[in-house]
């Protein structure tokens, strides 16, 4: 638009005896005062001896006959400056030339691999509103990344091993549950089985019993294993898959989807190998039976890596996810790692060490924190009464869409939209406050508003 105004602006001048007139079209400071200004007038007055006001007089019926229908208002303001006002045709018309097109796409990250982690949810639990907060902040990221030319691969990482993981299948295994039927059953039994753990001296000694048995059975070869551990990982990998389709099926609602789904069961084997090789090189010691990286040298605090019992911690698996991607998805440039702010403290110890182990893998691997997700009222709680999972406050926020729009796909649209916004507006790694009726408001800042508008 701005070119066949310049157009428009040239023939005018032409028109009226001057050629060559170097003049300006440019945004107006206030744009109540229409959506392009002129300032040819005043940049042609003197070559044609005119005054700038009579000259923009003249200027603005020619232009308005060459923009056509383009333009609603063209009409001097001022000492000589002509404002021109868009009619609605000719921003519907920019509009659909910008869908589809390379319009606002750029190429600072050309020839890039970036490799983007987010969400994160773990198996046997629901996911929480943390990680659906994180499936929204990572894609929006990394659409970003993408539009800037980089090539982009998205991938998510679970723990499917581990004591939470133990804790679920022993409340399955008291229950007789053989095989889960959907996501809320894995994850009551999470929460029975966290609530026995705390509450029962015995209960927490077969949990840790359990939780070591299935990394032995994991590591073990099929042919090796017993009957009772292959029992186990039948158990263990049902609930494996029912908790990742419950995920799945968010994902797509929010309109992401990953190129690898990593498993913690995946990174353990290399993270404990690499770790102890990192204890003979001296980077870790032992302390009372565990493996220590001693943060305190780079200013930060000690974390255990292996823990007495020989099991590995997150520390340990994340070394593994690190190595993982140098096998799977080099080579790349960034591994952008995004998860809650509450994080920050165990990424710096573990990058710390990893920029021990491997420098240039260390390098090109960077956290990126993100806040909480808070609700303004308060009110909405979880099943479990603390937690509030993704699908309760989706179905939350569908439950007031619907009141306002009973088509089905409008009223998720509209609630997709809304939650977006409200989050992806703040600023980048604080907390948001997530207030329901501002979150559907058609007053202007909000999702809903821009799908209105559209």
């Amino acid at each position: 638009m701005e070119e066949a105004i310049r157009k428009a602006t040239e023939t005018a001048l032409k028109e009226l005896g001057a050629e060559g007139v170097i003049f300006a079209v440019e945004w107006p400071a206030d744009l109540s005062h229409g959506d392009y200004a002129v300032n040819a007038a005043m940049a042609g007055a003197k070559q044609l001896g005119k005054n700038p006001r009579e000259l923009a007089d003249a200027l603005v019926p020619i232009i308005a006959r060459e923009l056509g229908e383009s333009a609603l208002r063209v009409e001097v303001a001022g000492p000589g400056f002509i404002n021109i006002r868009l009619s609605g045709a000719a921003v519907a018309s920019a509009l659909m030339d910008a869908v589809g097109s390379e319009w606002g796409k750029g190429t600072e990250r050309a020839g890039q691999k970036v490799i983007f982690e987010y969400s994160c949810p773990n198996p046997f639990k629901e996911m929480h509103v943390g990680h659906m907060m994180s499936a929204i902040i990572g894609e929006a990221s990394s659409r970003l990344i993408e539009s800037q030319g980089a090539h982009v691969l998205r991938d998510t990482y679970g723990g499917d091993i581990g004591p939470h993981v133990a804790k679920a299948l022993w409340a399955l295994k008291k229950k007789g549950i053989a095989e889960t039927s959907n996501a809320s059953e894995l994850g009551q039994a999470y929460a029975d089985g966290a609530r026995t753990y705390e509450e029962s001296p015995e209960a927490k000694a077969e949990i840790d019993v359990l939780n070591t048995e299935l990394y032995v059975a994991v590591a073990k070869a099929d042919a090796d294993r017993t009957e009772e551990e292959r029992t186990l990982l039948e158990l263990w990998r049902h609930g494996r898959d029912v908790s990742y389709e419950a995920h799945q099926s968010i994902w797509k609602i929010l309109g992401t989807k990953f190129d690898y789904v990593i498993h913690e069961s995946e990174t353990t084997p290399i993270g404990m190998r690499v770790v102890q090789d990192g204890l003979a090189r001296g980077i870790f010691e032992e302390s009372e039976g565990a493996v220590i990286y001693k943060g305190e040298k780079k200013g930060l605090h000690t974390l255990v890596f292996i823990t007495s019992r020989g099991t590995p911690t997150y520390e340990a698996k994340d070394v593994g996810l690190a190595f993982l991607k140098e096998e799977r998805m080099a080579p790349f440039d960034y591994s952008y790692i995004m998860t809650a702010a509450e994080q920050s403290g165990h990424f710096a110890v573990f990058l710390a060490a990893l920029e021990d182990i491997a420098p240039e893998v260390a390098k090109k691997t960077k956290h990126v924190p993100h806040g909480f997700l808070r609700l303004s009222t308060g009110k909405m709680s979880s099943r479990e009464g603390s937690v509030i999972t993704a699908q309760e406050f989706l179905e939350n926020l569908l439950e007031k869409t619907r009141e306002r729009n009973e088509d089905p796909l409008i009223s998720q649209q509209v609630a997709i939209g809304a939650a977006k916004y409200l989050i992806l507006r703040q600023a980048p790694g604080g907390d948001v406050i997530f207030d329901v009726e501002k979150s559907l408001s058609l007053d202007g800042d909000s999702g809903p508003y821009l799908q209105y508008a559209l």
